[in-house]
């Protein structure tokens, strides 16, 4: 019995993630020329932050995290007057675990098109996201529903649409 007691908790703690293996958790990106890149949580947090309320089943909540924008310039993203022309028909396809997709305008996410923000968040009303929703959650501000707010995001990426 004590052997059975002991070989489970064994198995328990194997099984759970260490810190580390939770700051190393990432968000994989993909620019419009196939630069790939990605974004740990350590990164994420170490951005300038931004904070948004919006609701989930009911409740309003504040959500914490980066602007989306600073993320997608890691692989290239155009923002602010370099999105003309060409560039408004840039779309971002934001991936969840579970399959769950949205796609955005990339104008539209932009603070000098649109003036609601779009961020990936890493915490809620002040405590990171745990891994039943996130660590990651994209929340656009000002949505009526919560459609677009994708938790457990696990890809983003850009595409032109031609």
């Amino acid at each position: 019995m004590r052997f059975s007691v002991a070989l489970i908790s064994l198995a328990l703690l194997a099984a759970s993630p260490s810190q580390a293996d939770e700051a190393n958790v990432s968000v994989a990106l993909t620019g419009l020329d196939g630069q790939a890149g990605a974004v740990t949580l350590d990164e994420l947090a170490a951005l300038p932050r931004a904070t948004v309320s919006a609701e989930q089943h009911g409740a309003a909540h504040a959500f914490e995290g980066a602007l989306l924008t600073d993320i997608l310039a890691r692989v290239g993203a155009p923002s602010g007057k370099a999105i003309h022309g060409a560039e408004m028909t840039d779309v971002i396809i934001v991936e969840a675990r579970d399959g769950y997709k949205i796609a955005l305008d990339l104008a539209g996410t932009d603070a000098t098109i649109r003036k609601d923000r779009v961020i990936l968040a890493d915490r809620m009303d002040g405590a990171p996201i745990g891994p039943e929703t996130g660590p990651f959650r994209l929340v656009v501000e000002g949505d009526l529903r919560p459609a677009r707010s994708v938790r457990m995001v696990k890809q983003i990426r850009l595409e032109r649409l031609h």
